[in-house]
């Protein structure tokens, strides 16, 4: 068929009118190739399950496998090219081909949510975009918008944080950056895959009003406010029902709800049949044909189990989107990535997100000239190289890296300081404790790099650092006072020698430029800035599956796979350290400055009516408050509003806005945030089982202007 005769190319149609045109033309043997992707099956669930996440050859040697052909093959008689798609989400992942293309190693996922800065979550997705194109690729697996729901779970680095708002705030900025790329973005794992645990086989139960005002949240606002174009569904079971298999949330929650015009596309093997998957919603299957192949989808519809309509209608979604971002008038050509300017940005990001936990002693920042000796102490992964996180699918291949030395080094010569670096790596044994320690005596400063590296595929079975890493940090404070615990972590753990640390610093994984970002901010380049995404609890017992065996790892119901059950409610994250009043290490929203700020002049106006009748509710808060800078330097500060709703069963505080200011010494300024019945986040409302939709209940609110969650200084109020 040539050019001219191909409707489908005729650019004065819609992107909906081109796909429905394509599918017109085609054969059902071409379509049904077009529904899966082009790799030769293999038994996942065996090869996965045989696998030690540790062994990092083996999972190195099963993620070669995966990345091969990540693709959906061309048809060149139709002008179809061959459909390319990488992992994500902290950069590309694995791309088409082999090898997997390199790529710039970021800082993790969690990390961006502890900005608590949309701006800079737009960056951290430009990045993604724009190597995602410049590699030829046309989809991005991500964002990853499931919620931190137990401190353990082994994807939390690739998620954003345990609150819905704060989640669906920074994934609405990371799809607009990578779509702005003519890039597909896909945001993931549709929905409640919020643990690694048997995740193939596991069952989740959770209450509508749970769902959708926590679960369901960010997904709504990346689908609303971030025109996403494409959805990833999860692997786990939903209410007995597999995700790429479940209906109500496919086709009556996303599309007939919230509206969503893109394609789904199965997780790695998630999909678990032909006819069922396909009439629940799910368009495409990855990343090869086990269920979507000619023998199946040919049985189903002679046996009328789905219908032809429905195949038309998967590839239409498809191709509307492949038309929308221009994937059909693109010719593969990758380029390279600029290394260094996008080292750049990245060094820039991942200093951004850091939290200082502690300062007690003012040690930080230490000056380049009189910190003297500095030792760097800890195991390899965090004090010999680079720490780059992400274990699993969506580790990426780096351009380069900065190790932690040359790093800190880097950074004293550029200040032009007199302090010198050497570091001591502890076996992970610790066989060499004791000449670590040592060392540390003799040492001026000392920098104990610890941490942990999460992975897909396991859940943490702790909630403490792995390889006697707490033992071997309490030794070293011990032996010198002027001591700096710097955190690189997929996730918060308890720190049981927390008393006899003065100072801590979170860095998060930071991937390529670690060593630089470390430096940057231990000598005040930068000054931090993050604050606490998801609770640090104190001790292994606070959280939610503590003596509740149905929450986490779930209890086998007679039907041989576990039941995990949200019994806790919407009593998750920070909502649960205040409903049951338990105390943490450091709350959701902390996070110290090298200087100092003030919070004063808070006032509220609100034009909020409650739902009546037919009225959802409506009307506006507008927070106003002034925030000066008093101490000594530059620094910024993140306002954030909470609001206590009224009525039975509802959580002290959910957050419905914050906005991050950056301010001189002695500078002052004011901060409106508006928080908007009608947004995507329903920020002033409730699920309401009875209308099937957020409701604005009546009653009196509370309206707690602070710089953390456990901050109640500011405290207002007003009815609706």
């Amino acid at each position: 068929m040539a050019i001219t005769e191909r409707p489908w190319m005729d650019e004065s149609l819609t992107d909906r009118e081109r796909a429905e045109k394509l599918v017109e033309n085609m054969t059902l043997e071409q379509k049904i190739a077009q529904l899966h992707g082009g790799m030769e099956t293999i038994d996942i669930y065996s090869v996965s399950n045989e696998i030690d996440p540790e062994d990092e050859e083996a999972m190195a040697q099963l993620a070669m496998q995966i990345r091969i052909e990540r693709h959906v093959p061309e048809l060149p008689e139709l002008g179809i090219p061959r459909f390319r798609i990488t992992n994500g989400p902290v950069g590309v992942g694995m791309g088409d081909g082999t090898p997997s293309p390199p790529a710039t190693a970021l800082p993790m996922t969690i990390g961006v949510a502890a900005s608590f800065d949309p701006e800079l979550a737009y960056k951290y997705g430009d990045i993604i975009g724009q190597e995602t194109s410049d590699l030829g690729q046309h989809v991005l697996e991500g964002p990853g918008v499931c919620l931190h729901r137990t401190t353990t779970a082994g994807r939390n680095f690739e998620y954003f944080s345990e609150d819905p708002y704060l989640s669906g705030v920074m994934g609405v900025e990371v799809t607009k950056a990578i779509q702005s790329h003519n890039i597909i973005a896909m945001a993931k794992h549709f929905a409640v895959n919020d643990q690694e645990y048997e995740r193939f086989r596991t069952n989740v139960e959770v209450d509508e009003k749970t769902l959708r005002e926590m679960y369901l949240l960010p997904f709504e606002m990346v689908v609303k406010d971030g025109k996403v174009a494409a959805i990833m569904s999860a692997y786990n079971r939903v209410r007995g029902t597999y995700a790429t298999e479940n209906r109500y949330l496919l086709n009556d929650v996303l599309r007939r709800d919230w509206g969503f015009e893109g394609y789904v596309q199965s997780d790695f093997w998630s999909a678990r049949s032909a006819g069922p998957s396909l009439n629940a919603g799910l368009d495409h299957e990855m990343p090869d044909a086990k269920w979507f192949n000619e023998k199946n989808l040919k049985a189903a519809l002679n046996d009328t189990s789905t219908e032809i309509e429905l195949i038309d209608r998967a590839l239409i979604r498809r191709y509307t989107q492949m038309f929308r971002f221009g994937h059909f008038d693109t010719v593969y050509n990758p380029v390279a990535i600029d290394a260094q300017a996008h080292g750049a940005i990245s060094r820039e990001i991942g200093a951004e997100m850091a939290v200082l936990l502690k300062n007690a002693e003012q040690i930080l920042p230490l000056d380049p000239n009189t910190a003297g000796s500095i030792l760097i102490v800890g195991q390899d992964k965090f004090a010999g190289k680079a720490c780059q996180g992400g274990g699993g699918s969506s580790k990426v291949d780096p351009l380069y890296t900065v190790d932690p030395e040359p790093g800190l080094r880097d950074v004293i010569a550029d200040l032009g300081g007199t302090a010198t670096v050497e570091s001591f790596i502890v076996e992970r044994d610790l066989s060499n404790l004791a000449d670590a320690v040592a060392a540390a005596r003799k040492a001026d400063t000392v920098l104990i790099m610890a941490g942990l590296i999460a992975t897909e595929g396991a859940d943490m079975p702790y909630l403490v650092m792995p390889h006697q890493q707490n033992e071997m940090v309490a030794q070293l404070l011990e032996a010198n006072q002027h001591t700096v615990v710097v955190l690189k972590s997929s996730a918060p753990m308890v720190m049981p020698w927390i008393d006899d640390a003065s100072t801590i610093l979170e860095v998060w994984n930071q991937g390529a430029e670690d060593g630089h970002v470390v430096g940057d901010l231990i000598f005040g380049s930068v000054n931090p800035s993050g604050k606490v995404p998801t609770t640090y609890p104190k001790t292994e017992n606070d959280w939610i599956g503590h003596e509740h065996e149905e929450r986490y790892p779930g209890v086998d119901l007679g039907e041989g796979y576990n039941t995990i059950t949200y019994s806790e409610g919407v009593m998750m994250g920070y909502r649960w350290f205040q409903h049951e009043n338990i105390t943490p290490a450091f709350p959701f929203g902390y996070g110290l400055s090298y200087t100092t700020f003030a919070i004063s002049d808070v006032a509220c106006e609100s034009s909020v009516t409650a739902a009546n009748g037919e009225l959802r509710g409506a009307g506006k808060l507008i927070v106003k408050a002034r925030v000066t800078n008093t101490g000594e330097v530059s620094g910024k500060e993140v306002v954030q509003v909470y609001l206590g709703l009224p009525g039975a069963g509802e959580p002290k505080k959910r957050l419905v806005g914050f906005s991050k200011v950056e301010l001189a010494a002695g500078e002052s300024t004011e901060v409106e945030i508006v928080i908007d019945a009608a947004a995507s986040n329903h920020p002033l409302s409730v699920w309401s089982d009875c209308v099937r939709d957020f409701v604005v209940p009546a009653g009196e609110f509370k309206v707690y202007v602070g710089t953390h969650v456990e901050d109640d200084a500011n405290i207002l109020h007003f009815t609706a």
